[in-house]
């Protein structure tokens, strides 16, 4: 009995370090022993920190202000970082849509006095979100004056390419009208028939009338003025396109407001003036407070955003705080040359209605978008019709290469097939003659028609067919 209570003893005693029962329990108890004393130390701050957490933050905005901006900071950097950025002008911490919420989230004189004056009768109580950015953004002196600086230089290169563009595309689509061999041909074709029609020698015609081809139709077959062109056109000028695919600068320009691009282009005129202006205003404080507050900064007192002078001397050489004098100057120079070109382009293209017949008191009511719309809607009614009068065409083609007199067809019908053309073709021949015909010049015209006529004063057969 004793001999194995002695072996079991010296088990123990010589076996391995593992933990037992006994040795884990008195782990546990110094542990918690060690706990209750770190609690029992860190007491007092954790009751400090609780009690300043317990407290409501203070509000004085109104709701929908508060609303804005939050939902504002929620796009944002954090406050403490936004100082800095417009300080120096960097896009690489606010791009051109952060610019536009700090606009909107600049605060006014009355709720400045009223967030210091809350924070003043309750100074540990902690600020809440929207009034802590109102303050922090308003410590920056000139902060409307800076953002409104930082947007121009950002939105430049998009307002002037606002104004260029339209006068591009009217500029390609006075050459393309101009370059157009269809669009020379189809106004040959309508003036001859005019004149055929009135019997008259007009030397032009305004080109509103082209809108209206589609729209008078002929008695006879009751088909539009518009399809009796195309029709001509393609037997004249085979050559000939659909004059749509030709002018594709003159559907662009109609969807452009040339009287708006007048407007905006004053207005990027008067901001690039409004921008030197805060451009001084700028300089001017930033010498007044060069001294005395970049010393007081470097010797520790300019954490924040009352710095003026400090935080604009730690912007760095490159950005573009320090590059707007050179940016204004630039933008001065392309508002020349743009100048230039938009007085130019208006001017060739009162020049090119004055070559299509235009009187000068027509030029001067003539609006280039409305002018550029009735040309892009008749080219693309154009090309409808000419694509019917094609597809007609070509059913003719197969019909009467289906009835075309073979060797078993006999004499009679042979011969009935045989008789053309027709006096309708009669007709078409009378009227190709005419446009081939060169009208005389030997009075000039420029007018209207004056003495007008009749279709039923006309003699000729054709003349009695065709009324219009």
């Amino acid at each position: 009995m004793f001999g194995m209570q002695a072996a079991v003893g010296q088990a123990l005693a010589h076996g391995s370090r593992k933990d037992t029962i006994t040795m884990r329990r008195e782990s546990e108890r110094g542990s918690e022993r060690r706990r209750r004393r770190g609690s029992e130390r860190d007491g007092g701050h954790r009751d400090i920190s609780l009690e300043l957490q317990k407290q409501p933050a203070v509000s004085v905005l109104g709701m929908k202000r508060s609303n804005i901006i939050t939902i504002a900071l929620s796009s944002l950097p954090p406050p403490r970082l936004l100082p800095p950025a417009i300080y120096s002008m960097d896009s690489r911490v606010l791009d051109r849509e952060d610019v536009q919420r700090l606009q909107l989230l600049v605060p006014t004189e009355e709720e400045l006095s009223l967030i210091k004056e809350t924070k003043a009768q309750n100074p540990h109580g902690p600020l809440a979100q929207a009034e802590l950015c109102l303050l922090t953004l308003g410590e920056i002196p000139h902060l409307s004056t800076r953002l409104q600086l930082w947007a121009f230089a950002l939105d430049y290169d998009s307002l002037e390419r606002e104004i260029a563009e339209p006068l591009f595309h009217l500029k390609l689509a006075m050459e393309q009208l101009t370059a157009s061999q269809t669009f020379r041909c189809i106004l040959a074709t309508v003036l001859a028939i005019g004149n055929f029609l009135n019997g008259c020698k007009a030397r032009g015609f305004e080109l509103s009338y082209l809108g209206k081809l589609s729209q008078v139709r002929d008695t006879h077959t009751r088909q539009p003025l518009l399809h009796h062109v195309c029709a001509l056109l393609l037997q004249l000028y085979p050559q000939s396109s659909d004059l749509y695919s030709d002018i594709t600068a003159v559907t662009k320009a109609g969807k452009c407001d040339y009287s708006q691009v007048q407007t905006n282009f004053a207005q990027l005129e008067s901001q690039c003036k409004a921008s030197w202006e805060q451009l001084k205003v700028l300089e001017k404080a930033e010498e007044k407070k060069k001294g005395g507050k970049w010393d007081k900064w470097r010797g520790g007192g300019g954490g924040g955003g009352g710095g003026g002078g400090g935080d604009e001397a730690l912007a760095p050489e490159g950005s573009l705080r320090h590059r707007l004098p050179k940016i204004l100057k630039e933008c001065e120079e392309r508002l020349k040359v743009l100048r230039a070109v938009h007085r130019r382009v208006i001017n060739r293209f009162h020049s090119f209605l004055l070559f299509l017949g235009y009187s000068r008191s027509m030029v001067r009511d003539t609006k280039a978008e409305d002018f550029c719309k009735t040309i892009s809607n008749f080219s693309l009614e154009y090309r409808t019709t000419r694509q019917a009068v094609l597809l007609q065409r070509e059913r003719e083609r197969q019909k009467t290469g289906a009835e075309s007199p073979g060797p078993n067809t006999p004499v009679g019908r042979r011969k009935h097939l045989q008789q053309t053309p027709s006096q309708e073709n009669e007709e078409q021949c009378r009227l190709e003659e005419v446009l081939r015909t060169p009208e005389s010049i030997s009075r000039p015209d420029v007018t209207l028609p004056r003495n007008r006529r009749r279709i039923t004063d006309i003699q000729g057969p054709f003349s009695q067919r065709l009324k219009w």
